[in-house]
């Protein structure tokens, strides 16, 4: 197991802590100024060695301790790409306004590549890291999350999910995300629906290349 931990910019004291990190099993990279989780996302798989890539963000929505829930599948020999998906309640939810963006964007996602998935935003994704690499995610913000589902679904590549917990911060502890990301994320969706569909890069099983995919 490793960490490769990006500093994206960072300018509240990130910089120093990361610089007394003593662990052979983390990785630190630096980006001078922030240039957007893919962007971030993109340095540290090109830096990773190991053969499965775990996102996860550093601002405590989601549980660490939660990780491996999403490689049991993968050691069940159930799954070879998982999702942990959020179920949003009253004590979870950011605003009705956040979850009814998501909930647009995945069920545009669902219609346009006639699937069903529960929860496309979420942070937590578990791919091969070879196939990471292959997908050319290019999307320097937050549109990286619509641009891995949409290319994982054009290949036939459907998500195993299972359940997560979460905790949204609210604007004043950071939230970021707008309703411009929501537009984004459509527009990418569309973009990679009508992309051509490549040939597949996975083996069978749940979370691969469906039949004809």
């Amino acid at each position: 197991m490793e960490f490769v931990l990006v500093d994206d910019g960072s300018a509240d004291g990130t910089t120093a802590l990361l610089a007394a990190v003593d662990d052979p099993r983390v990785q630190v990279r630096t980006h001078p100024v922030n240039l957007g989780k893919g962007a971030a996302i993109r340095t540290a798989a090109s830096a990773a060695t190991g053969d499965y890539l775990i996102i996860c963000d550093a601002d405590l929505e989601y549980a660490p301790e939660e990780i491996p829930r999403l490689l049991a599948p993968v050691l069940a020999g159930e799954a070879t790409v998982v999702y942990g998906t959020r179920s949003f309640g009253s004590n979870t939810a950011f605003s009705f306004w956040y979850v009814l963006g998501n909930k647009t964007v995945t069920m545009f996602a669902n219609v346009a590549f006639d699937c069903w998935i529960s929860d496309l935003e979420t942070c937590f994704k578990l791919l091969p890291l070879p196939l990471y690499r292959e997908l050319d995610v290019r999307s320097a913000g937050f549109g990286m999350e619509a641009e891995i589902t949409g290319k994982l679904l054009r290949r036939g590549i459907r998500p195993f999910e299972v359940p997560i917990s979460y905790k949204a911060r609210t604007r004043e502890e950071g939230k970021k995300l707008t309703w411009r990301d929501g537009v984004e994320a459509l527009w990418i969706l569309s973009r990679e629906r009508l992309a051509p569909v490549p040939r597949a890069v996975a083996g069978p099983g749940p979370g691969t290349p469906a039949p004809g995919g």
